[in-house]
Parts: structure tokens; C-alpha cells; sequence
């Protein structure tokens, strides 16, 4: 069984990145012994909305960012979603997640291709993605994807073709919207009857409310787990990761497939 946690942070002005930071750092070790799988929002440590933000905190993937989050996955001893981070490279500022393993090793990096703010905020500011992304994570070949990249169903479809059991999503959803984030977090493990985590932030920032609703959903659909709209929490499950297949074989849909 794999045991999994999803970290809600709550982002609020008020509160700097580097308190925000060592904040949830404190929290998320907490989880030591008690986790295999760990995931954290989207752009935690500045706010998904706080675009006018993400140059003066960009940094680059080995970074002190990088650093911190390499020995808290190795003291932790468990895998390490980090969420996102502004990555400072050569080609400008990407919205970036970094995953590492038990041994504090980037095992990958997600830069997100679908960006939000149709030609303002994130899409103004970011440099876009253009590569599909897996790795080799406890729940098996896991997807790597963020927030606004759940609206688009052939990157998941592609991800699956590549062998994806699971996708690991971070988030920066608002509440106006957060229903549409629930349904698509479950129609997206169940359209490719993949294991979804979803995890998203609560707080108001740049005059945003985030709507909170982190989840872990099973191939099946079901949801295992779901946190509220409010609150930090930390939300978990356990898996069985061989319950892909099982599911898989007993009704085995994606087999008729005829395009793509």
C-alpha cells in the first residue's frame, strides 16, 4: 500500500514566502513515518495569482528552493511533490514542479504548458512548457501536470499512452470556480482509469479566493479523500497501486479506444 498526503496551504498577502516557506517546510516534516507520497499546491510560496511576483522569486531549479525541499524529501524519507516554483532559466520564467525522491533527488521537473490569464498574469509572465513529463513514482509511471493543464484532456490521454497509472496534479484553483475542479480531477482518473491527487490552496491573495477542495481519487473514480474550502489540512490515503491494472483488466475500456 502506498500512502499518500496532500498538503493544503493557505496563501494570504500578509504572510512573506520566506515565512510561508518555513512554515509549511515544519509541516510537511511533520509527515515523516507517516507518508510515502507526499504533494504540495501549486506556487505555494509566492501565490498562482501573484504573477507580478514570480520574477523577483524566480530561481533556478537547483536553487536554495531546490535545497530545502531535496533534504526535507531525504529527512522525510518519502517522495516529494515540492508543487511549483518560478524557475529563472535561460529561456526566461517558467511555473515549474519539482519532484524528488526518498534519497533527495530531483527525480523530475514539470514545466506547465497550459498557462492561465488569456494574455494577462500567469500567460503574460511565464514562459510555456512544451514537453510531456513522467516519472517513476511509488503509484507506478505518474503524470506530472498543474492547475489550468486539468482543463485539457489529450495532455492526460498523452500521459497515458506513455504509461501513466497516476497523475499528480498542484493547483492554484479559485473558488469561483472550484466545482469545475472537482468534477474534472475525477473525470480525469476516470476517462483514463488513473489514480489522481489533486491539491489545491485556501487563502485569498491578489484579491483571489482559492477554493481549497484538495482530493485523491482512485482509478475508479472514487474519492478517497477530499478536504475542504476553508482550511489548511492535510488530507491521505492509502492505495494499492496493483488496484490500476485490476481495475484495468476487469472493465477494460481504454482498449477501444479508436483515436489518439
Amino acid at each position: 500500500m502506498v500512502r499518500i498526503a496532500a498538503v493544503q496551504v493557505s496563501i494570504e498577502d500578509r504572510e512573506s514566502p520566506q515565512l510561508r516557506l518555513d512554515r509549511v517546510t515544519e509541516q510537511v516534516a511533520e509527515l515523516t513515518d507517516s507518508a510515502d507520497l507526499v504533494v504540495l499546491p501549486e506556487m505555494w510560496t509566492v501565490g498562482a495569482f501573484n504573477a507580478h511576483l514570480f520574477m523577483g522569486n524566480a530561481q533556478a531549479r537547483d536553487g536554495d528552493f531546490a535545497q530545502r525541499m531535496s533534504e526535507l524529501a531525504k529527512q522525510g524519507g518519502f517522495w516529494l511533490h515540492a508543487g511549483s516554483i518560478p524557475e529563472l532559466h535561460e529561456g526566461g520564467v517558467s511555473n515549474t514542479s519539482l519532484v524528488f525522491d526518498p534519497d533527495g533527488n530531483l527525480a523530475a521537473h514539470y514545466r506547465k504548458v497550459h498557462l492561465f490569464g488569456f494574455d494577462e498574469g500567469e500567460a503574460a509572465a511565464v514562459v510555456p512548457g512544451d514537453r510531456i513529463t513522467t516519472v517513476a513514482t511509488p503509484l507506478g509511471t505518474t503524470g506530472l501536470s498543474t492547475c489550468y493543464d486539468l482543463r485539457f484532456p489529450e495532455l492526460y490521454r498523452i500521459q497515458g499512452s506513455a504509461g501513466a497509472t497516476a497523475f499528480l496534479v498542484p493547483s492554484g484553483w479559485p473558488a469561483p470556480r472550484i466545482e469545475h475542479w472537482r468534477l474534472l480531477c475525477r473525470a480525469r482518473a476516470v476517462e483514463n482509469q488513473a489514480v489522481l491527487v489533486g491539491c489545491n490552496a485556501v487563502g485569498r491573495h491578489a484579491g483571489v479566493e482559492m477554493g481549497g477542495h484538495s482530493v485523491i481519487v482512485a482509478a475508479s473514480g472514487e474519492v478517497l479523500a477530499e478536504a475542504g474550502s476553508a482550511d489548511e489540512e492535510v488530507i491521505t490515503a492509502e492505495l494499492d497501486p496493483d488496484s490500476v491494472e485490476e481495475l484495468r483488466s476487469a472493465f477494460p475500456v481504454l482498449a477501444d479506444r479508436r483515436f489518439g
